[in-house]
């Protein structure tokens, strides 16, 4: 399979927060997901582990009760049910690669 265009600024919106589904195997998913300005991805635990890769703008993300100031070229991995948010400085855009559920 071969994907053209995946991160788009089509997928930006100032009202919601966009999850894109890529690829679902029984191994992993990947996924986009799209933040505008200081939008933000209350901390809460999800029943998965998942990485994340910051391809474009920059966000502080919570992990448990520390945050981290990631910006373009960072990543950062959340265990299962870890409790993990989102809050964006600016239009972010993440690549997320999930336990399969």
């Amino acid at each position: 399979m071969v994907w053209e265009n995946i991160i788009s600024d089509r997928n930006l919106s100032e009202e919601n927060i966009i999850k894109k589904d890529i690829l679902k195997t029984g191994n992993f998913n990947i996924v986009t997901v799209y933040l505008g300005n200081n939008q933000e991805i209350l901390p809460h635990p999800e029943p998965y582990a998942v990485f994340f890769l910051v391809l474009q703008g920059s966000g502080i993300f919570t992990k448990e009760s520390k945050t981290f100031s990631l910006k373009k070229g960072s990543g950062i991995y959340y265990e299962k049910n870890e409790v993990r948010g989102i809050k964006s400085n600016d239009k972010l855009v993440l690549l997320g690669v999930q336990d399969p559920h």
